[in-house]
């Protein structure tokens, strides 16, 4: 054996010791994340830059923590955000579905964390691997299915160390969410509206039941016309395929496509223009329904039942349009601003002397607003009731998000002040002794309207649209 010196022996001693130390470190600083695919991804502990794979995760992470998103994949479709996401950079990128190019957006951006909402199948898993071995980046696919949207605000929050704030909104969904499920379980199936939803300029393409577009549709208890065509995906349609539907409704995505429904002379046989029920999908800064097809939907629920079944409905749309804007986007919209996006959707204006911060109570009431309390002109107003711990996260109330100083004269819509119905808690998440926290995505099975777990994306459905790209 070849005499080692004792300083040799002395190195290498220190070595081992400080490489066992720095596993150790990294282990202690790492946590798991059991996303949406199943797939168990190692990340960072804490989390102050994250890149967005699709318009999705762009719109969840301007949600939940707008400061950590590194950059806009392409310029915003309807003019400026909101001021509170910020000036977010914008880095445009094409994702061809190659992993390499993918992999060169990556190291561009220098996230760490990729978080991907363009679909859950085996296909995507198997990309956000390659990826993932490409650039050491854990990619994370997340599923905001109505089913799942509430517990991905709090495990995406918890990732992204916004925990309380992703309470306060999965909270919100829960409302929304649940709210209409239960309206629904006493409303007759042959009772519902016929429905058409019209997307592009020239109305002919539309989503199927089970897709992420079409699933608002679903969620809020109408019958999709174009459910014969199959499931899961976008498609193109004809003339005479829409005229023989004779749809009862048509939710319009394109103003020019609402303009010629209520002009031209091909569509005057259809039941939705003779009766007037032709109504435009607020779009700004994102659609009530689609572009994206994410966290942004869930104030269109309340739209589409108020739509829908306008006399079960019983919250004020202008009430929650006004707490969704504040607590989502942190905007607090003017009168002006709320009349723009609601008359065109088809809410009629308030009665005269009507105060939008007094939502009616009953079954699917407006959610809590944590945002605000009794004013002078209620002095009876009671505070809104304390909610149960959810995932064994504290319930704190939101605090107050800037916004630009409006000019002389303009005013601003109030909030709702009345409590929701009481939440059952939900399970906390578990945790992993040997690597850290398991931030988990649950989803219950055989919700309707919902594709299985795993399944979630647009499928293939003989002369479905492929979406031209995940960054719509």
């Amino acid at each position: 054996m070849p005499f080692r010196p004792p300083a040799a022996l002395l190195s290498r001693l220190c070595f081992g010791v400080a490489l066992l130390l720095g596993l150790v470190a990294v282990q202690a600083r790492a946590a798991d994340y059991l996303d949406a695919a199943g797939r168990r991804v190692v990340v960072p502990e804490r989390v102050n830059r994250v890149m967005a794979a699709d318009r999705i995760a762009e719109v969840l992470v301007l949600v939940l923590a707008p400061d950590k998103l590194a950059a806009l994949g392409r310029e915003p479709r309807r003019g400026d955000l909101p001021p509170r996401f910020g000036r977010v950079p914008v880095v445009e990128w094409g994702p061809d579905g190659n992993p390499a190019n993918m992999a060169e957006a990556v190291w561009r951006l220098r996230p760490q964390v990729i978080i991907d909402g363009s679909g859950i199948t085996p296909e995507r898993a198997a990309y956000a691997d390659q990826v993932q071995q490409l650039t050491g980046i854990p990619y994370i696919l997340v599923d905001d299915s109505f089913a799942r949207m509430s517990q991905l605000l709090r495990s995406v929050g918890t990732l992204l160390g916004v925990g309380d704030r992703a309470a306060d909104l999965a909270v919100w969904a829960e409302h929304a969410i649940g709210g209409l499920r239960g309206r629904l379980l006493i409303r007759p199936a042959d009772a519902r509206p016929h429905v058409y939803y019209a997307r592009g300029p020239g109305g002919l393409e539309t989503a199927l039941p089970g897709s992420p577009t079409g699933e608002a549709i679903d969620e809020a208890g109408a019958i999709n016309v174009a459910a014969p065509l199959g499931r899961g995906a976008l498609v193109r349609v004809t003339p005479a395929q829409l005229l023989a539907w004779n749809p009862a409704i048509v939710i319009v995505e394109n103003r020019s496509f609402y303009n010629a429904l209520q002009r031209g002379r091909t569509w005057r046989e259809i039941a939705a223009v003779r009766n007037k029920r032709i109504y435009l999908e607020p779009e700004n800064p994102f659609g009530w329904i689609d572009d994206p097809p994410g966290v942004n939907r869930l104030i269109g629920l309340y739209w589409l039942s108020s739509l829908f079944y306008p006399d079960q409905t019983q919250e004020d749309l202008r009430s929650v349009t006004c707490d969704f804007y504040n607590r989502f986007y942190g905007e607090k919209l003017t009168n002006a601003q709320l009349e723009a996006l609601l008359r065109p959707a088809g809410i009629k204006p308030p009665e005269q002397g009507q105060n939008y911060g007094e939502p009616l109570l009953g079954l699917g009431a407006a959610p809590p607003s944590s945002l605000a309390a009794p004013t002078p002109s209620q002095p009876n107003a009671a505070p809104a009731a304390p909610q149960p711990p959810l995932s064994g996260l504290p319930q704190t109330a939101m605090p107050d998000l800037p916004t630009p100083a409006k000019p002389a004269g303009t005013a601003t819509c109030a909030l709702p002040t009345a409590p929701g119905a009481p939440l059952a808690p939900l399970p906390s998440a578990t945790t992993n002794p040997e690597i850290g926290p398991l931030m988990q995505e649950t989803a219950p099975t055989g919700a309707p309207g919902v594709p299985p777990p795993g399944r979630r994306g647009y499928g293939r459905t003989p002369g479905a649209v492929t979406p031209s790209a995940p960054l719509r």
